[in-house]
């Protein structure tokens, strides 16, 4: 797991992400777009997973588009990151972009430290997933959903249920009293992915801000 870090070290709010490849060529375009939309001082580190479909899977679960199923290793994954969040006195927030935000968000739920989920197009398509948010806590104080508004077409019969299952999460965090918006972006999964990235974290740096969110 290699990690990569952008921003002031010495800042007291610190941004994790998991991330591929594909996240990291776009990297500082997006702490830039961050940086444009807060006056929040950050630092982020990023965690490049070794395998996405195994490494941020709570569970596993039969492959959707291609041959790779995906595997059961979040616990891992959430417990490698959590020794990194080594400085119990800053503010930590998680979030990411696709099945990285759909860890981030169950992530939120296996542990107090985080106090801000930023998923941008998260895989809520992920089978159960919402049924295992209908029957646990989540315990951060504000979550920000996005989707592109044409992720829902397509033909495979799993992945076009997350408008269904965007829209069901959101309302069940509402229900429990979450802190939480959900944003629909214009195109497909892949379009700007370093953009909507940026504007969920900035959204939870700015919602964050003040005394019902200091530690």
């Amino acid at each position: 797991m290699d990690i990569y870090r952008f921003g002031n070290t010495s800042a007291s709010v610190i941004l994790i992400q998991p991330v591929d490849d594909h996240d990291l060529s776009a990297i500082e375009n997006e702490v830039r777009l961050i940086k444009e939309n807060t006056e929040t001082d950050f630092y982020l580190i990023c965690v490049k997973v070794d395998s996405w479909n195994s490494d941020l899977s709570p569970w596993k679960a039969p492959a959707v588009f291609g041959n790779e199923n995906f595997g059961e290793n979040a616990l891992s994954t959430l417990e490698n990151i959590l020794k990194i969040c080594d400085d119990r006195s800053r503010t930590y927030h998680i979030g990411g972009y696709s099945l990285a935000g759909l860890f981030s968000i169950w992530a939120a739920y296996n542990t107090a430290l985080f106090k801000g989920v930023a998923a941008a197009s998260p895989s809520l398509w992920f089978p159960g997933f919402t049924e295992y948010m209908s029957t646990n806590e989540i315990r951060c104080r504000a979550v920000y959903l996005s989707l592109g508004d044409k992720e829902g077409h397509t033909k495979n019969k799993v992945m076009s249920t997350v408008n269904e299952r965007i829209n069901k999460a959101h309302e069940i965090l509402k229900g429990k009293g979450t802190d939480t918006v959900l944003e629909w972006n214009s195109g497909g999964h892949f379009k700007d992915a370093d953009l909507r990235t940026a504007k969920a974290f900035a959204w939870i740096l700015n919602k964050t801000q003040g005394d019902k969110y200091d530690n």
